[in-house]
């Protein structure tokens, strides 16, 4: 890494003789020329007025007064061909390519590349290439309304605001094996990559010494290997994201600002390269390494870390924002911060008892109600912490979602095999009554026999089923107070269970070792309403109004308004 010479340089400064070995294939661009095109007029027009658009690198290595490319002949070859037509177009106005192109074994490409003869264009397979997509680029050109201003523009954007990264190995450097590692498989050089060879570069803009890079070096593997602790790192962040090869990315998007929508691929390198232009890099490192030790202690802190894992987990504040609410405050101020935003995250537009789960927009609600509870039911009672990482990475095809504790309705099951299972499994719970109804069970068996049972059979066992597995009473049943969080997959069969088959079914899943979120393993274990002597399985309002009892002690400090009007023989 110390071979590695890390620059950035504007695209109208490119100088001198490239060559392209002989294990690089030809030039082979075609509506990637387009493309680039639009970026560079579209961007950099932002940029005009200062800053820089960065392009994505260009891998040499020096060879006496020449340069090897390694990675980047594609958009090498595109700014020559596009520097060729300024040229023309502007009958020599604007000057053209200011660097050459040279090939180690296809030697006419590069007078074809000067030339651009259409007449030769069938000749050869990278002429075709070449000629085309000059093609391309004079007719991007022609397209445009103000064509003589395009033209200028586009000089100077190419001449003040678009750069390309200049990566160049040292001359000892197996450049056929960099190669490979690099296009077989397109792997890019990452944002982490380069603002690493930039703080090891030998090119370092303070002369930082070889012990500081090498402290540097270790420093960042060990951030790099305690991000990939799934506790820390989901704790900070919903997913593992595609476009983040190494999860150190995170502290340096965090560092460099970047916004959440961005698609510039190297806006984050970029960042650190304009850092690197006003401040030594010791000194910048020393922002990425407490960077990490704030995370690291939000991370340690309980009370932290599910205030801050809440937010993130539901979408009310990115870690940038909430990195932004822990700037110049003291703990105790940042966590009354945190406090307010979660309770901002409650403000719902109608009153918590009149949530209804039917309702799209209630139901989301209700969801970040339960999540919090379930999160800070844990830190208020010290049983532990909640583990992000499990609830954020469930298997394929599963889902969480607000499951009613006890349903009364059938929707979602309309296929025989399913109704089956259904009575299957509620015949079992009411076995486990003591004083089941036998005739009851006389039914279910004689249906279950059945070579094949009808809508209306089930629609009517089902319901005497429910009658005789109900605990009675007023139960809201779309109420929060009748909801928990559960991850059921797509099983249409349990979400349409009673609460003794749903119980049963949750027991089963906690023995398997498969996450349960706290507070809904303690409904069905009727840890809320042990008190209130209700049968072990049946779900009723006695039920649902200790459960909600104790919602509300929990997010008290977090909600603006009672959960429930009134509870019987309980406070307003």
């Amino acid at each position: 890494m110390n071979g590695v010479k890390l620059d950035t340089i504007l695209a109208g400064d490119i100088k001198g003789e490239f060559v392209i070995p002989s294990f690089q294939r030809g030039y082979r661009w075609e509506e990637e020329v387009t493309r680039l095109l639009d970026d560079i007029y579209n961007n950099a027009s932002a940029y005009a007025n200062g800053g820089q658009y960065c392009l994505q690198p260009i891998v040499i290595c020096r060879d006496g007064a020449s340069f090897i490319v390694v990675d980047g002949q594609q958009r090498l070859t595109t700014l020559f061909l596009l520097y060729q037509c300024l040229h023309k177009a502007s009958n020599g106005f604007l000057h053209g390519p200011q660097f050459s192109i040279r090939y180690e074994t296809r030697t006419g490409s590069e007078q074809f590349l000067k030339t651009i003869d259409f007449a030769l264009a069938e000749d050869n397979i990278d002429y075709w290439f070449m000629a085309n997509a000059y093609r391309r680029i004079e007719e991007w050109f022609h397209q445009k309304d103000d064509r003589p201003v395009v033209l200028t523009n586009m000089d100077k954007y190419l001449a003040e605001s678009v750069a390309v990264i200049w990566y160049e190995v040292g001359a000892g450097e197996d450049i056929y094996k960099l190669f490979i590692r690099l296009n077989i498989g397109k792997i890019p050089l990452t944002n982490a990559e380069l603002v690493k060879a930039m703080f090891l570069s030998r090119n370092a803009n303070d002369n930082i010494t070889s012990a500081r890079q090498e402290e540097i070096s270790l420093q960042w593997d060990t951030i790099e290997r305690d991000l990939h602790n799934d506790s820390f790192w989901f704790f900070l962040a919903n997913r593992t994201e595609d476009r983040m090869q190494t999860r150190i990315d995170l502290i340096l998007d965090l560092i460099a600002q970047k916004p959440q929508n961005s698609r510039e691929n190297y806006y984050t390198f970029f960042a650190f390269a304009k850092m690197g232009e006003r401040r030594k890099l010791g000194e910048i490192w020393e922002e990425v390494s407490h960077t990490y030790l704030i995370l690291k202690d939000w991370y340690e802190d309980d009370a932290l870390y599910h205030k801050i894992g809440y937010l993130i987990a539901v979408g009310a504040k990115q870690l940038s924002e909430i990195y932004g609410l822990s700037l110049a405050v003291t703990k105790s101020e940042f966590a009354a911060r945190l406090n307010a935003e979660i309770k901002k995250s409650l403000r719902f537009n109608k009153a918590y008892c009149d949530l209804d789960y039917e309702n799209d927009s209630d139901r989301n609600a209700m969801q970040k109600l339960l999540l919090l509870f379930n999160i800070m039911s844990l830190d208020k009672q010290e049983e532990g912490r909640f583990p992000f990482d499990r609830y954020k990475t469930l298997g394929k095809g599963a889902r969480w979602s607000l499951e009613h504790i006890h349903a009364q309705h059938s929707e979602g099951m309309t296929a025989e095999s399913e109704w089956r299972e259904w009575l299957t499994a509620h015949r079992e719970a009411i076995v486990a009554i003591s004083d089941a109804d036998t005739s009851l069970l006389g039914e279910i068996d004689h249906i279950l026999n059945q070579t094949s049972i009808l809508g209306a059979q089930f629609a009517e066992i089902q319901e005497k089923i429910v009658a005789e597995l109900s605990a009675g009473g007023a139960l809201n049943m779309d109420g929060i107070g009748n909801l928990a969080l559960l991850d059921t997959g797509n099983n249409s069969v349990l979400s349409n269970s009673v609460f003794a088959v749903k119980r049963k079914h949750i027991i089963e899943m906690d023995k398997n070792g498969e996450f349960i979120p706290p507070c809904t393993k303690k409904v069905f274990l009727k840890y809320y309403s042990m008190s209130v002597g209700t049968q072990l399985h049946f779900w009723g309002k006695p039920d649902a109004d200790a459960y909600l009892k104790e919602m509300e002690r929990v997010l008290r400090q977090y909600l603006s308004g009672s959960l429930f009007m009134k509870v019987d023989g309980g406070d307003e």
